[in-house]
């Protein structure tokens, strides 16, 4: 199956679905970290226009304006939040048979054309002793099965230090998660 993993540049879920035996790219504004060859540096739009024939899309459209996290301040970058929503609703809205789009909890279930949520997954529920409560929009996709419930509930990403890179660290999808959209969606 040809896969495409947009918004991804720590390669954790394109890597998943390798080791399943896809063919899977990903594509990023960013160079990927792991210095694949299997990754596009560009706006996944251009991508998809110029080669509309994947099988699959898992988006993770960028949280910034989007996450109820930082809706003290929503008032200040309301063009930036309705453009980030028009980014998720043309990946949403792109053609690709089958869909999943991530994202925290957010904007995207009240003022996005996507409407609530199809899933809301914990890191806990796929091996990782985490809280970090993930939405998921699913298009001609199941739903995700947890794999492995585990105890604990550390809220790690929540308490990331800070820097020019926590938001980098706190995007990067759980391997388990990763594992089991390979696993089941493959």
């Amino acid at each position: 199956m040809r896969v495409l993993l947009a918004c991804e540049f720590s390669g954790v879920v394109r890597r998943a679905f390798h080791r399943a035996g896809h063919y899977a790219y990903s594509c990023d504004l960013l160079p990927s970290d792991d210095g694949s060859e299997q990754h596009f540096i560009g706006d996944v739009r251009h991508l998809l226009k110029a080669d509309p024939s994947w099988d699959m899309m898992i988006a993770f459209p960028p949280c910034t304006h989007l996450a109820v996290s930082g809706a003290r301040w929503f008032k200040d970058k309301q063009i930036e939040q309705q453009l980030a929503i028009i980014f998720a609703e043309q990946l949403w809205n792109s053609g690709v048979p089958r869909i999943a789009i991530e994202n925290p909890v957010g904007v995207l279930s009240t003022r996005s054309t996507m409407g609530k949520p199809t899933q809301i997954i914990q890191p806990w529920m796929f091996g990782h002793g985490e809280k970090k409560t993930t939405c998921l929009w699913l298009k001609g996709l199941p739903i995700l099965a947890p794999t492995d419930i585990v105890s604990g509930r550390v809220p790690r990403v929540h308490f990331e230090s800070p820097g020019p890179d926590r938001w980098k660290r706190r995007s990067i999808t759980y391997a388990g998660i990763a594992d089991a959209m390979a696993q089941q969606w493959g």
